[in-house]
């Protein structure tokens, strides 16, 4: 088969490999769809993998071709979405559903090999099955849909909250459309990039703010009652990190999502005006996938098959796996506007 293999930082080839092997309790996934994550760029150019060589990428949808001996409850040819966290499920946390705080875990795209090829050996108990009004390009999206899903609920969001979007990526355009979903009364986004700000007034937010030219503290605090219920901060930007703490009214609640680059600094008046307001703040990580417990995942997907939540127009190139390393060259050197990179097969 045909894969994107990682072998050294900054070194992906195209290259011809062996279709993987299935153990009795996997399925061979072939996959149709593949997105490429934010968090892939600096894996790929920065940071490596947890092992080399390697093939990247966890956002992936396809077919099942190929099933172990102990996997009964699949026909076969279901048209499926991946999680890529495996647990251990032997730790305290994988008892309790949270595998997402799981230590011994194991990362398809990271750890081991991922989507960026034409199949791909996954575990059963990691295999979703799309509803009928889900294409695979939308359900390469599962996993990041999830992920906002996740950090929004939780901190508990209201009918009729105001809130606040720093970054608006992928995952700011996802967010804004589940606080919509969930009742927000009003939805402020924020970005310093232009392109980024007209998709979004394109799903129909009107309060977009560039922070480049405006301060959003200020314009936020203008338009609500001095401040918002629920701030989101899903850049991974120091200045949004801080922005997000100052827009909060009394009580309001903060949500830590994007994957921070570089040093968070915060003046003493912020952290005083935290303690002030008795703000809340939240980290939040991956998602929840175990049926039993808030999954994530297959909500999402019945918000996608329903046509309430729309990830299709955030994809702005489509590339074949053989164009793996133009595809990483667009985004690394921003040599034009991107929303969302897809591999198709």
């Amino acid at each position: 088969m045909k894969a994107a293999v990682l072998h050294k930082i900054k070194d992906l080839r195209v290259e011809e490999v062996d279709t993987p092997e299935i153990g009795d309790d996997d399925v061979l996934v072939k996959v149709r769809a593949a997105g490429i994550c934010g968090s892939d760029i600096p894996r790929v150019m920065i940071y490596g993998t947890y092992r080399f060589p390697l093939i990247p990428g966890h956002e992936f949808a396809g077919e099942i071709v190929k099933k172990g001996k102990n996997v009964r409850n699949l026909k076969g040819d279901e048209k499926v979405t991946v999680v890529p966290l495996i647990p251990c499920g032997n730790c305290k946390f994988c008892y309790t559903g949270e595998y997402a705080q799981c230590p011994n875990y194991d990362y398809i795209g990271s750890r081991s090999n991922g989507g960026f090829a034409q199949y791909t050996r996954v575990p059963v108990s990691n295999i979703i099955p799309l509803p009928e009004n889900v294409d695979y390009e939308s359900a390469s999206f599962t996993e990041p849909v999830a992920v906002a899903l996740h950090g929004i609920r939780r901190a508990g969001i209201q009918v009729g909250d105001t809130v606040a979007i720093f970054g608006v990526g992928p995952i700011g355009i996802i967010l804004a459309q589940w606080a919509r979903i969930l009742g927000a009364s009003k939805i402020f986004l924020v970005d310093i990039i232009e392109e980024k700000l007209k998709v979004a007034r394109d799903y129909g937010f009107s309060e977009c703010i560039n922070a480049k030219n405006e301060d959003p503290v200020k314009k936020i605090k203008e338009n609500t009652d001095g401040g918002v219920e629920l701030s989101i901060e899903s850049a991974g930007s120091p200045k949004a990190f801080v922005q997000s703490i100052e827009v909060p009214k009394a009580f309001g609640k903060v949500v830590f999502l994007g994957n921070i680059q570089g040093d968070v600094t915060f003046p003493e008046k912020v952290v005083s005006s935290i303690l002030r307001r008795q703000l809340t703040i939240y980290g939040t990580w991956n998602s929840n996938f175990a049926p039993a417990f808030k999954d994530d995942w297959r909500l999402s997907l019945h918000f996608m098959g329903i046509g309430a939540l729309k990830v299709t127009p955030l994809i702005t190139h489509r590339f074949k796996i053989e164009q793996a390393n133009e595809a990483f060259d667009l985004m690394w050197n921003k040599k034009e506007f991107f929303n969302k990179v897809m591999f198709v097969f």
